[in-house]
């Protein structure tokens, strides 16, 4: 007797360890059907660690792949009901195929597992790309990361050990860019500028990254790393200088530059960096040198018309404060100071001048505006004694102009 009670007993435990196995089955049916919620519902009993009867199918790899296959048939579905299944759906099928490849451990399910990850990489990428164009930065670098962490899972990488996915890893790198996750925004970046990816391009973006967290002297680094590997890149070249000047130092910033202008001596960007430069260190004559150059190149570019304007009328404000000095009783001594005054404006004129007719075109900012406007009407102002009927107009056409600012 006591034996066909422990058999019985032993078929009753058996019975309902295939009913949970058969749980996943119907599952599978449900899914197929088109049945996503009763599907979802029925495979959440199958792995739930409360439910006493799912002791047989939680240990089982099929239970988890299944659950995967519904949760991604969630992810695709275009019904929103179903949709509302699940917060995040790739999230939980990637969670539920690992689950199944561990508990594999004789690659039963080997093969469909492959496939499927194969699937589930594809959905997370559009999922990555859909929020990056919705600007949901945290989402796609999450999907980029997922999409990342699936190369690495054994059955996978297997085939392929040495994979180096340097698109995904790029644009991971991106989300995290534009997430403000600059830490990770420069591990993504630093890891595919070993490979060259995107070349020159990578570091600076990696000096990005660097100057935003106020991190100037890795941002250079960097720089100069790329600047090394890409020496005709002149994109890189212009943010060394930038930075350079930026932080005031002016003898690796003219050194870059003369390097700059060697390389593209048809840039009048270079040349308006070294007039700047110059301007900074006094050395006038070569300021002026260099602005010229820069317009010979361009002569639509306003930046140096605007310094050489203004550094033309602050020669000759300055040139007033020594007038000024000049004894009352040695008058034609004062007239010979203020006349140098008046050359120094009369050179600034004509620069300010184009400057005004390059606003519109090139819709130059509010403040530089009003810089261009003010000055006008200074020197339209010192020029009244010489022309009275043709400066006053002048004069009041740039007062009205920065009246209605």
């Amino acid at each position: 007797m006591k034996k066909t009670v422990i058999l019985l007993t032993l078929v009753l435990i058996s019975s309902i360890g295939f009913a949970q196995k058969g749980k996943v089955s119907s599952a599978t049916a449900l899914k197929e059907s088109g049945s996503l919620d009763k599907a979802l519902e029925t495979i959440e009993l199958a792995v739930d660690p409360g439910n006493e009867k799912a002791n047989k199918s939680i240990p089982w790899p099929k239970t988890w792949e299944v659950r995967g296959d519904i949760y991604q048939a969630i992810f695709q579905s275009t019904d929103e009901n179903f949709k509302k299944l699940a917060e995040d759906p790739l999230t939980e099928a990637l969670k539920s195929y690992k689950k199944a490849v561990e508990l594999d451990e004789k690659g039963k399910f080997e093969k469909s597992l492959m496939i499927k990850l194969t699937f589930l990489q594809q959905d997370l990428s559009n999922q990555a790309v859909d929020a990056f164009n919705n600007e949901d930065y945290k989402l796609a670098l999450q999907s980029f990361e997922q999409r990342l962490e699936i190369n690495e899972i054994s059955i996978l990488k297997v085939d392929n050990p040495d994979l180096i996915d340097t698109v995904i890893i790029f644009n991971a790198g991106l989300a995290a860019y534009n997430a403000q996750d600059y830490e990770k925004a420069i591990k993504y970046y630093s890891d595919v500028a070993k490979y060259g990816y995107n070349e020159g391009r990578t570091y600076l973006l990696i000096a990005s990254a660097y100057k935003l967290q106020e991190d100037t002297v890795n941002a250079l680094s960097n720089l100069q790393e790329g600047f090394q590997i890409y020496p005709e890149d002149n994109d890189l070249l212009t943010e060394m200088i930038s930075i350079y000047l930026q932080t005031n130092k002016r003898d690796e910033a003219m050194k870059y530059l003369n390097v700059a202008i060697e390389q593209d001596p048809g840039n009048p960007q270079f040349y308006f960096a070294q007039g700047s430069l110059f301007d900074n260190l006094g050395r006038t004559e070569d300021a002026i040198s260099s602005y010229e150059k820069a317009i010979e190149i361009d002569e639509t570019y306003f930046n140096s018309y605007f310094n050489l304007g203004a550094l033309y009328f602050n020669k000759g404000v300055e040139q007033h404060e020594v007038a000024l000095q000049v004894p009352a009783n040695e008058n034609e001594k004062y007239e010979e100071e203020i006349g140098k005054c008046d050359q120094w404006w009369d050179k600034a004129l004509p620069h300010m001048e184009k400057c005004n007719e390059l606003l519109e075109p090139q819709d130059i900012d509010d403040v530089t505006k009003r810089s261009v406007y003010e000055t006008l009407k200074n020197l339209y102002y010192r020029m009244i004694p010489r022309d009275e009927t043709k400066w006053k107009a002048k004069y009041d056409e740039m007062t009205s102009l920065l009246s209605n600012m």
